[in-house]
């Protein structure tokens, strides 16, 4: 079903009417005195009039202050404001209340944008009636198992958020790589309802929208509006951050979202109970390696397809990834029953 509803969702390259639209870009931070200048360059770069667009920086607690080079375009570094346990939503609340456009954009430190990337939202803004637009994420992998590994999961999780719009399900999307307007944010009365939980300053309030107004709830599949972000460097961190992830699937809104989570974690566990069972020669190895090339088959159709959309760097370690893929898979969501997890020096 995936894989049809991304064929559905058209790509589209749209850069050539004059921009009109004004943008904040809202970018929470914590200590990334080293990601930050980077992120800023790409900035700088952008094919885009500076004077249609603003940087507010969200400064949640760093342990030095940031020093903002000179630049053509407008930054402020505004202190975040802590009334939640959800640092990063806060950081969006205080961003809020000095916005001066009505479109807002998240993204975060560690990210460089596409040279068009705003072009091709205005752009896009100017031909749709639309409200909140759902924009894809890739790694900048370098030649690593660890690195390749997390590539091949976060392009299932791009390929299954595309697929879930071309369904008419949209349940997920990227807070690295996001836009909407300060008018529906009101309307959907912001992260109200979900301030317990640490992360999902994304998707429970596209699944508002969705459920609200869904004409106005687009992905907008370009190559132009990729953002690129940084894979993590080690297993701990890898870890944490997809418990981070999982932890907010139980309160999802969507019953699409969490039948799709159950039979993913349903399925992953079928082969891990499968290993278990061919060890102990309750099954034979023929039945294991037939299940297995099932799974594998489907999902690297859909992992290809979203891999070739994301990205130009060639697919490595995929075998060995969908061997591991299932016990990595089976253990975050139930550790995030649980356990704690670390994110941004902090526990949660």
């Amino acid at each position: 079903m995936l894989i049809y509803g991304f064929t559905k969702v058209n790509t589209i390259e749209c850069t050539g009417s004059t921009p009109i639209t004004y943008f904040s870009i809202i970018i929470p931070f914590r200590n990334e005195a080293e990601n930050l200048p980077v992120l800023l360059e790409s900035l700088s770069k952008l094919n885009y009039p500076v004077e249609l667009f603003e940087v507010i920086l969200v400064d949640d607690e760093s342990e030095e202050k940031f020093k903002v080079p000179s630049l053509k375009f407008k930054v402020s570094v505004i202190d975040n404001v802590r009334f939640s346990n959800a640092p990063k939503k806060d950081a969006i609340e205080t961003a809020m209340q000095i916005v001066n456009a009505d479109w807002i954009i998240t993204t975060d430190a560690d990210c460089t944008v596409n040279t068009n990337w705003l072009l091709t939202l205005d752009n896009y803004i100017q031909l749709h009636d639309v409200a909140m637009i759902a924009g894809a994420v890739t790694y900048d992998c370098s030649n690593s198992f660890l690195h390749h590994f997390q590539q091949l999961d976060l392009a299932s999780l791009q390929g299954a958020t595309i697929g879930s719009f071309g369904l008419d399900r949209a349940f997920m999307c990227n807070g690295a790589n996001f836009a909407y307007t300060k008018s529906i944010f009101k309307k959907l009365n912001g992260f109200e309802g979900n301030e317990k939980i640490a992360s999902g300053d994304d998707v429970f309030l596209l699944q508002k929208a969705v459920t609200k107004l869904p004409e106005n709830v687009h992905y907008l599949k370009s190559k132009n509006n990729i953002v690129l972000t940084t894979a993590m460097n080690d297993w701990k961190s890898v870890f944490y951050q997809r418990v981070r992830w999982a932890s907010k699937t139980s309160s999802y809104q969507s019953t699409f979202g969490k039948g799709l989570g159950l039979l993913v974690f349903a399925g992953n566990l079928s082969w891990v109970l499968g290993i278990g069972s061919w060890v102990l020669g309750v099954i034979s190895f023929k039945n294991i390696f037939l299940l297995f090339l099932l799974k594998f088959l489907v999902d690297t159709v859909l992992i290809y397809k979203a891999n070739h959309f994301l990205t130009k760097t060639k697919i490595q370690y995929l075998i060995l990834s969908s061997l591991f893929y299932p016990f990595f898979s089976v253990s975050v969501p139930l550790y995030s029953l649980f356990g704690k997890y670390e994110w941004k020096g902090r526990k949660f």
